[in-house]
């Protein structure tokens, strides 16, 4: 650490403290060369979880996005507010699995990973979700996702 007022890099710790729930570390110093006395701060720095879209963008995961997309498939379903928030902490942890040595995940496996626990959860929303990520051009489409699903049901 270098001393802000003569410049040495030549310190000694006198006290450290920790602070905010552990996030950080408060620091008491004395320049050897100098004597004066300052203090520096300690946090952890993490890198972010990222999602590559298809073109190849990164951004930031959006936990409020994936929020969104599972709401508003859910939208007017018997499914409990308690269920479609398990839902996204299953999706998010799943995914942060998923692209632990990286810190990235693509945007299809994301969007699989969606799927899969809608399906499981109501398959209307699947429908909904999978007409909208799989980008259904037409109604043959449509029918052909509704009747794997129905197959699936023994229907």
């Amino acid at each position: 650490m270098r001393c802000p007022h003569c410049g040495s890099f030549d310190d000694k710790v006198i006290e450290s403290r920790t602070l905010a729930n552990g996030d950080s570390i408060r620091r008491r110093r004395e320049c050897i060369a100098c004597g004066y006395r300052f203090t520096s701060y300690e946090r952890i720095e993490e890198k972010p979880f990222m999602v590559v879209k298809r073109d190849g963008r990164r951004q930031p995961f959006d936990r409020k996005k994936l929020e969104h997309g599972i709401e508003r498939a859910l939208e007017k379903r018997p499914v409990s507010g308690m269920t479609i928030e398990n839902v996204i902490n299953e999706i998010e942890d799943q995914a942060v699995m998923a692209g632990k040595g990286a810190h990235e995940i693509p945007s299809s496996s994301l969007g699989e990973l969606v799927l899969a626990k809608l399906h499981a959860v109501d398959k209307v929303a699947y429908i909904r979700f999978a007409s909208v990520y799989r980008h259904f051009e037409n109604l043959e489409e449509f029918i052909s996702e509704v009747k794997k699903v129905e197959g699936e049901n023994g229907q």
